[in-house]
C-alpha cells in the first residue's frame, strides 16, 4: 500500500516527486501528473483532479484512444492471472472478478471482444460504483454507442475511477465526494412514534440471486445505529430491505390475529447515484404500509 500524502507537501514537490508521489493514480500514463504539476499549487483534492483530468481531455483523440487503451480488460485473461496494474487487481477482485466461474468468465471475454471490435479499445467502468448486473447492463447499453460518445464515456469512467483513488493517496481540503449513504427509519403510525427493535436486513438483488449485505435493528429513534452503507460509493443496482415487521408488533403485545397480516415487508428499490444519500423509510401499522425516498 502506498503511503498518503498531503496536499501542502504536493504542492511543494519539484517536478519529478510530484509525478512519483502520483504513480499509478492513471495508469500508464505519468505525462497526466505531468502536465498538471504546472498548474500548482492546488487549493483542494478537487481542484487537483481537475486539472489532471484536464490534462487528459486536452489531448487529441488519437492520444486519448492511446490511454484508454493501456486500461486492462474487464475481468479478462489480464485480469484472472493478476497481469494488471495493483490497483487495477484490488479493484475487480471487490466485486469478485478474480472468482468468476468459467461460464461467468466466458460471458465476460464475449462482452470484450465485441466491445474491442466496435471500438477498439477496452471497456472501462468504475467497478467500485457497480454491482455486476449494473456493469453488464452498460455492456450491453454501450455497445450501441457511436465511437466518440463511447470514448468520451470511457474517459469519464475514468475520471471516477483517478477520483477514488485520489481520495485514498492524498490528504487535504476540498476532497470531492466519492462516498454514499444508504439509511432508514421506521415509523410505527400505530402508536404514532418511532418504531424501536425492528429487525431489517440489507439485500443485493442480482440476475443470480439475494445477497445478504448486512442486519441490523432499529434505535429508540426508529433508526440504525449507523447507515446501512456508507464511507464508500453506493453501487448501482437493485436492492431490498426487508423489514421484520411481524415480529416486532408481536413483541409490543397486541392482540393480533394468528397470522399476522404483516409479516416480513420487503422493499424493492434502486440505487443510480453512488455519491448519493438514499433513505428509505418505513411507515407501518399492524394492517398497512408505505415507504418513499426520503432525505
Amino acid at each position: 500500500m502506498v503511503d498518503r500524502i498531503s496536499l501542502d507537501t504536493l504542492n511543494g514537490l519539484d517536478p519529478a516527486g510530484f509525478v512519483a508521489a502520483l504513480d499509478g493514480i492513471f495508469e500508464h500514463a505519468p505525462w497526466v501528473a505531468e502536465d498538471a504539476a504546472i498548474e500548482r499549487p492546488f487549493a483542494g483534492i478537487a481542484d487537483l483532479h481537475a486539472a489532471l483530468m484536464a490534462a487528459v481531455w486536452a489531448r487529441p483523440e488519437g492520444e486519448q484512444v492511446a490511454f484508454v487503451a493501456a486500461h486492462p480488460d474487464l475481468a479478462g485473461k489480464a485480469a484472472r492471472a493478476g497481469d494488471i496494474a495493483p490497483a487495477s487487481v484490488s479493484e475487480q477482485a471487490g466485486l469478485g472478478f478474480d472468482r468468476l466461474s468459467d461460464g461467468e468468465y466466458e460471458r465476460f471475454e464475449r462482452l470484450n471482444g465485441a466491445y474491442r471490435a466496435r471500438f477498439g479499445f477496452p471497456f472501462v467502468i468504475c467497478v467500485r460504483r457497480q454491482t455486476r448486473d449494473a456493469i453488464l447492463a452498460a455492456f450491453e447499453r454501450r455497445l450501441a454507442h457511436d465511437r466518440p460518445t463511447e470514448l468520451a464515456t470511457a474517459l469519464a469512467e475514468i475520471g471516477y475511477i483517478t477520483r477514488l483513488r485520489l481520495v485514498e493517496r492524498v490528504e487535504g481540503p476540498g476532497a470531492p465526494p466519492v462516498a454514499g449513504r444508504l439509511s432508514t427509519h421506521v415509523l410505527d403510525t400505530h402508536k404514532g412514534g418511532p418504531a424501536q427493535g425492528v429487525r431489517v436486513e440489507l439485500y443485493e438483488v442480482g440476475a443470480s440471486g439475494r445477497a445478504r449485505l448486512k442486519e441490523a435493528h432499529t434505535n429508540a429513534d426508529g433508526r440504525t445505529d449507523a447507515p446501512l452503507l456508507g464511507g464508500v460509493p453506493l453501487r448501482a443496482g437493485t436492492y431490498e430491505l426487508v423489514f421484520h415487521i411481524g415480529a416486532y408488533f408481536a413483541a409490543r403485545g397486541l392482540d393480533l390475529p394468528g397470522q399476522p397480516f404483516l409479516g416480513e415487508v420487503p422493499v424493492r428499490f434502486g440505487i443510480d447515484a453512488p455519491e448519493g444519500h438514499y433513505h428509505v423509510p418505513l411507515v407501518v401499522t399492524p394492517w398497512s404500509y408505505s415507504t418513499y425516498r426520503g432525505s
